[in-house]
C-alpha cells in the first residue's frame, strides 16, 4: 500500500495546474477550472472525486481497485472516486495531471505545450 496523501497535498499538487482555481463543491473544498469542477473531497475527507475520461477511469480501477473506484451515483459520469491513504503522491500527481489535460480547453491547452497530452 503506498503512503496516502492528505488534502493539503492534494491542494499544493492541484493549484500548481495552469488554471486551478479552489472552490467549494456540495459544501465540501474543490477545485476547478474554468469554472468546471475539476476535483473535490467527498465528505467523509478521504475521498477525491477527480474528473477523468471513462477510459482512465476503466483503466485505474483495473490496476488499482483499492485506490481508484465508483460509486453508482458517479457512475455515469466522468469521475473517478480516490481513496486518498492509499495513493502514492506521484501517482495522484499524474492523474490529476490527466484530469486537467480532461477538462482543460484547447485554448489552455495550446499555452502550455509542456503539458499538451501525447
Amino acid at each position: 500500500m503506498a503512503d496516502g496523501v492528505t488534502f493539503a497535498a492534494v491542494r499544493k499538487l492541484a493549484l500548481a495546474l495552469p488554471g486551478v482555481e479552489e472552490g467549494t463543491s456540495y459544501g465540501t473544498p474543490a477545485f476547478k477550472l474554468r469554472g468546471k469542477l475539476l476535483a473535490r473531497l467527498r465528505e467523509d475527507g478521504e475521498t477525491l472525486a477527480l474528473r477523468v475520461g471513462f477510459d482512465l477511469r476503466d483503466l485505474l480501477m483495473n490496476a488499482d481497485p483499492e485506490t481508484f473506484y465508483v460509486t453508482d451515483h458517479y457512475r455515469g459520469y466522468p469521475f473517478v472516486l480516490v481513496r486518498l491513504p492509499h495513493v502514492a503522491r506521484a501517482r495522484l500527481r499524474d492523474v490529476l495531471e490527466e484530469a486537467w489535460k480532461y477538462s482543460t480547453p484547447k485554448a489552455l491547452l495550446a499555452a502550455h505545450p509542456s503539458r499538451r497530452p501525447g
